[in-house]
């Protein structure tokens, strides 16, 4: 298994997908984040922020944006062990958001708020991989409702 970590979709046919309804929601997008040394910013100022702090300052504005477009942050952790198979990097840190549907997350990383908090991202991160999971169809109702999520 070749793994590639990239900022944005670079394949037109995900951006394509990624623009079509998707799953019934929600949907889970779970991020493994890769972390620069030391951030960089792309308009070139000068700042003494790791890449984990820079992206810090976006992942606190994220979770306040989320609520605006139905999601909310839920979970995130360090990555601190491989118990089960190889990788030639480990990722630093896991997170996991929920969004109504495809579309809301679509529209959350379009608007203008999102853009301005991601420039932290970009300073921060070195790298990621986005998977979008569902809830199986049997426990779908009950997770949700542990959850405190409306189905």
């Amino acid at each position: 298994m070749q793994v590639t970590n990239e900022m944005f979709p670079t394949d037109p046919a995900v951006v394509q997908q990624l623009m079509q309804p998707g799953p019934e929601g929600p949907i889970f997008m779970v991020n493994l984040l890769k972390f620069k040394d030391k951030a960089e910013y792309e308009d070139g100022r000068e700042c003494n922020l790791t890449g984990k702090e820079a992206y810090m300052i976006y992942g606190r504005a994220v979770s306040e944006i989320l609520l605006k477009f139905g999601g909310k942050a839920i979970f995130a952790g360090d990555v601190t062990f491989l118990t089960l198979g190889q990788v030639e990097e480990l990722w630093d840190e896991v997170a996991i958001a929920m969004y109504p549907q495809r579309a809301d997350m679509v529209r959350m990383s379009m608007s203008a708020e999102w853009q301005e908090a991601a420039v932290h991202r970009t300073a921060g991160l070195k790298g990621q991989l986005n998977i979008e999971t569902v809830l199986p169809a049997n426990m779908k109702d009950a997770l949700l409702s542990q959850m405190g999520v409306k189905a």
